[in-house]
């Protein structure tokens, strides 16, 4: 059960109805829902008709994907949710060795998914504000040069007005 990562390509990227070797365009497609994605990968993990993965190689990938999601929707999620905690917890442990307990490492880490996503769905995505505190905006480059032109001439100042020995 090899999954292939390439993103999905639909029949109507042909230009011009031209056969076999003609240019591809990519359409601009918008950004899929977090929770959707995760949605599917989950179901490939936990689905009543999903095939356990057949070699390490498909249970890492597997595992890659399920972090991923998790790293995506722990943004849109307030910190210490216990979903979160936990999700998180599994993901900074490492793949087991074994046949079986990668499989089961495997499940729980998609469990754990799906509880987040349960949150996410309940609750309602949503960027987290910064508590208190005001945020100073980015300085730019000219203020950096702006910034060590004034110090090198307050040194220039200082060092013209010290006396010569």
């Amino acid at each position: 059960m090899r999954l292939s990562l390439d993103p999905r390509r639909g029949a109507s990227q042909l230009v011009g109805g031209r056969g076999r070797g003609a240019p591809v365009t990519a359409a601009p497609t918008p950004e899929r829902d977090h929770v959707v994605a995760a949605s599917e990968t989950v179901t490939l993990v936990l689905g009543e008709d999903s095939l356990l993965p057949e070699n390490a190689a498909d249970v890492e990938d597997l595992v890659r994907l399920l972090r991923g999601h998790i790293a995506q929707l722990g943004a849109r999620t307030a910190p210490g949710i216990p979903a979160l905690l936990r999700a998180q917890r599994l993901c900074s442990d490492s793949i087991p060795e074994d046949n079986v307990p990668s499989r089961v490492y495997l499940v729980r880490l998609a469990e754990a998914t799906q509880e987040l996503m349960a949150y996410v769905e309940r609750v309602g995505p949503g960027p987290i504000s910064v508590k208190g505190g005001r945020r100073w905006p980015r300085p730019t480059v000219n203020m950096g040069r702006g910034a060590v032109f004034a110090l090198a001439l307050a040194c220039l100042v200082f060092a013209t007005s010290m006396p010569r020995t």
